[in-house]
Formats: C-alpha cells, structure tokens, sequence
C-alpha cells in the first residue's frame, strides 16, 4: 500500500489539539482577566470603605479635641493671674486625654505662660513661627499646617483662643502633635486594618505627608500624585494610580473637613493580583494531564480513521482489478468513526469547563467566609431588577469589630467573621443569599420577602449573635438596616443607601438592634 504524502492521521491530530489547545488558552486567559478585575473591583472597594472609616474617625477626634480645648479656654480666662493654676491645667490638658505631645499656654504677645511637660523649659520664651503667629492674629481655633516648632521638632499645633467674659483677647491655648515620633494620630490610623501589604497616609491641604508609617517619608510633599491633588480639592472616592514612587497601586482616599486634610488607603497592585495569577498556574498544571491524556487518545482514534480511510483510497485507486467491490463493502462507514472524535473531544471539553465553572464560581464568592461576595450579590440583584421581582435586603455589620480586632488580633477577627457567615446561614431561609458586602459588613438577600417578614429574619439573627459567644471568647453584637425593592427604591444603589441610612440609625441608636427603613422616618424594629 502506498502512503499518502500528507497523512490524515497527521492532520487529524493537529487540527483536534490546536482547536484543543485554543480553546483552553482561551479559557484560561479569560477566567484569569474575570478573576483580576474582581480583585481589583474589591481591593478598590475595601480601601475607599477603610479611608473612609479613617476618616470620619480622624475628624471625630479633631472636633473633640478642640472642644476640649474650648472648654479648657474658659477655664484659663477666670485664672490666667495665677501662675500655679496656669501649670496645673496645662497638664491636666496633657494628662486627661493623652492627646498632645506637648501643651503651652501664652499670653497675646505669644509669650508662654505655662507648658506641660515642663521639661521643655518654654516658659517666658516668645513663640515666633508663623504658624504660631498665625493663631495670635486669626484668635479662632486653628490647626496648622506642619512646622518645625521651638524645640526644634516638626510638629502641627492645635490651638483655641482664650477671652474673658468681656471678650478680650487674653492669648491662647494649644497642644502639639510630633509628627516623627510617636503621637495620637498613630493610636487612630496605626497599623493598617488588613494584613494585606496594604498601608495608610495622611496629607494637608499643601500635599505634605503629616502622617506615614514610614515616619522617614514625613513632611515629604507628595502633591504630584493624582489622588492627593482630589483629595486637595476636598473629593473622596478609589481609583488605580502610579504614585510618587512609580509604583501601581489601588487606592482609596477620604477628606476630612476639620483640617483640610486627606487620608490614603492603598495597595500594590501587583501584590493584589498574585492570587489571580497563582489560580492561572494552578490552572494550566490541573489541565495538563488532561491534554496529555486527550492527545494519546486523540492519536489512537487517528489511527483507527485513517486506516479505512487508506483502504478504501486503495481499493478506489486499484478499482479495476477484479473482487474490488467485496473488499470496498467490508470497510467500515467513515461517519461511524468521525462520531467517536467527536465524542471524545466533547469530553475532554466537558472537563476542561467544569475547571472554568469554578473558577467563576470562586470569583464570585468571598475567600473567607465561603458567602458570595459583592460580585455575586449584585448579580442576584441586577437580575431581579430586570425579572422586576421583589425583595428585601438586609444591610448588618458587627457592632465595635474595630475592637475585636485591637483586643484579640486580626485572626480572631477573621475567625468572629466567618462565625457571623455561619449563624447568617443557619438563620436564613434556603432560599434566601447570604454575602459579605465588604471588611465587616454583610447582606442578606430575601426574594418575594415583605420587609416585615425581613426584620423577623433579621431579628432572629442579633437574638442569636448577643446570646451566643463567639470565637474571640465574648459576645459578639450586630446591626442592622433593612429596605425592600420596589416600596423604597427602584435601582440597586439606591436600594442598598437606604438599608444603610437605616443602619447608621442603628448605630446611633447604640447598636444592637434592628431598623426598618420608612420612607419619610427611620423607625425601629
């Protein structure tokens, strides 16, 4: 028998393993890019939320230590004779709060009247920086911008006027902040929530780092970067960005009104996406024995085509000797055999999607807590939007997890999490989806669920949290804010920024307990 110049069995193989081949590169490439911009979508997210709660409780503290100050202020104006009373409140100022570093009180002129701790030895001395001029002359309650003060250190001073009752100026009251040593701001900010290699910074008005882990990077202008150039121009929000020092990286920022300051919560980019690029090798090593084994059989099944094939090429060619016929009848029909590929690559296909499938599944669901994440949660959403189903929607956090953590560690932390995920799944209805929303927050989706009967639900859960202990050892407390589609909003953002206005009355209501979101009221459950 001849050989044919160019073996079937050849082209059979190649076409099968590069359609094979494709296909799986394909999938592959694709399951990885869904798998990247989730964990950017979500690292984006849970920044722009953590430089957020930085924020509001940087501003707190500023609001509350200048009325502390306020307060202190009056005090001096009935004692600012009395040299003894003078050194006694300044450190009761220093001592009460721990707030400053240092307080000093002085006289119009600037000249320091009393100062805590007296180690310093400012009294009598004259302050001349402009800053401290500055809150002389605008005699209103000030936060400066940094400045190396009187004892040679970079410091920000927080100063309140001092008048009496005939509202005469009598000088000012003030505390410092070091800025390169060890002061308030890092008991607020400290070390960053997640232990991710993400990290926090705050600037001023000017784009000057007043606040770094890396205290060397402090009073370091850093106004170039496009995020500190909005944050100067009072915005908040998250975006991708080449920093200062070249490097991508995902970051959320917050304003904070008080100071005119800016917090940044950011993370390497490439830092975020190695779990993503760690499932592709995982990936493509799950399907190489696949590939092998379907390459051996693919070749088999080559074979046991082209061998009828190349008889009946012969018998064809050679149709004139006689008998022909009979050897032509005894081939087996092509058809019978190209159905058996095509089996066997449906098969292999079939496992090479169960891998795609989860992989989607994976980037849809919460690595910690095995809950579906926000990803997921807005799919179910969306969808019922369209099919216009109602629901209701269940927005809880844990009440001062801030404090699990401080108190037990960040594992613990975790631990309490997935201890919320566990009692959320227990106490919802099968038919109901549980997801974690982002850092400590969760929701609990409830298709053709009144809101009524969604309080019940969600009730029956902070009854559950508050009587059983959890894994840190304590008892565990949560809120929640509850809102239905369509009675109180007829898209998604809206929908979920109401179960939140009803969740941060929750809050306000001192925790642990539930409310119902009503359109002209918020009122408790």
């Amino acid at each position: 028998m001849k050989r044919m110049k160019l073996s079937l069995r050849y082209l059979i193989v190649c076409v099968a393993l590069l359609s094979f081949s494709l296909t799986l590169i394909s999938s592959l490439l694709s399951g990885y890019d869904t798998n990247k911009q989730t964990l950017i979508a979500n690292t984006l997210e849970t920044n722009r939320m953590y430089a957020e709660k930085l924020a509001q409780a940087t501003d707190g503290f500023l609001y509350t230590t200048l009325q502390t100050l306020s307060v202190s202020a009056a005090e001096i104006a009935t004692i600012m004779d009395d040299e003894a009373a003078l050194l006694k409140e300044a450190d009761r100022l220093k001592m009460q709060t721990n707030t400053f570093n240092s307080v000093a009180i002085t006289d119009p002129s600037g000249k320091v009247l009393a100062t805590s701790p007296q180690s310093l030895d400012l009294k009598g001395r004259i302050l001349t920086s402009p800053e401290s001029k500055e809150a002389l002359e605008e005699r209103r309650p000030l936060i400066s911008k940094p400045y190396t003060g009187i004892t040679g250190r970079l410091i920000i001073f927080i100063s309140y006027p001092i008048f009496d009752e005939q509202y005469n100026y009598l000088g000012l009251v003030g505390g410092t902040l070091y800025l390169k040593e060890m002061n308030i701001l890092n008991e607020i900010l400290g070390e960053h929530f997640y232990k991710d290699g993400s990290y926090v910074y705050v600037v001023d008005q000017d784009g000057r780092i007043i606040y770094h882990q890396d205290q060397s990077r402090v009073n370091e202008v850093v106004d170039e970067n496009p995020v500190v150039r909005k944050l100067m121009n009072g915005e908040r929000g998250a975006e991708r960005v080449i920093n200062t020092k070249k490097k991508d990286m995902l970051a959320g920022y917050s304003y904070i009104p008080t100071a005119d300051w800016g917090v940044v919560s950011q993370r390497d980019t490439e830092v975020t996406l190695a779990p993503a690029k760690e499932m592709l090798k995982k990936m493509i090593v799950t399907s190489f024995p696949f590939l092998f084994v379907s390459l051996i059989f693919i070749i088999w099944l080559s074979n046991k085509i082209a061998q009828p094939l190349h008889k009946l090429a012969y018998y064809t060619e050679n149709s004139t000797e006689k008998n022909q016929e009979k050897h032509i009848a005894k081939i087996p029909a092509w058809y019978y055999e190209v159905i058996q590929l095509k089996k066997a690559l449906v098969h292999s296909l079939a496992i090479l999607h169960n891998r795609i499938n989860y992989s989607t599944h994976q980037s849809r669901t919460d690595s910690l807590t095995r809950l579906a994440n926000r990803r997921g949660m807005e799919e179910h959403m969306k969808k019922w939007l369209e099919e216009e189903k109602p629901f209701s929607l269940i927005l809880l956090d844990i009440d001062h997890f801030k404090r699990v953590n401080d108190t037990y560690g960040h594992a613990a932390g975790d631990h309490v999490l997935q201890f919320l995920a566990m009692q959320m799944t227990e106490t919802a209805g099968s038919n109901h989806i549980c997801c974690r929303y982002g850092g400590e927050e969760f929701v609990i989706l409830l298709p053709d669920t009144a809101q009524q009967d969604a309080v019940k639900v969600a009730e029956r859960l902070r009854s559950k949290m508050e009587r059983t202990v959890s894994p840190c050892g304590d008892i565990v407390t949560v809120s929640a804010g509850v809102a239905a589609y369509p009675e109180h909003a007829s898209d998604l953002d809206g929908l979920v920024a109401k179960a939140d206005a009803s969740l941060y009355e929750a809050k306000k209501r001192g925790r642990n307990q539930i409310v119902a979101f009503e359109p002209h009221d918020v009122i408790q459950a």
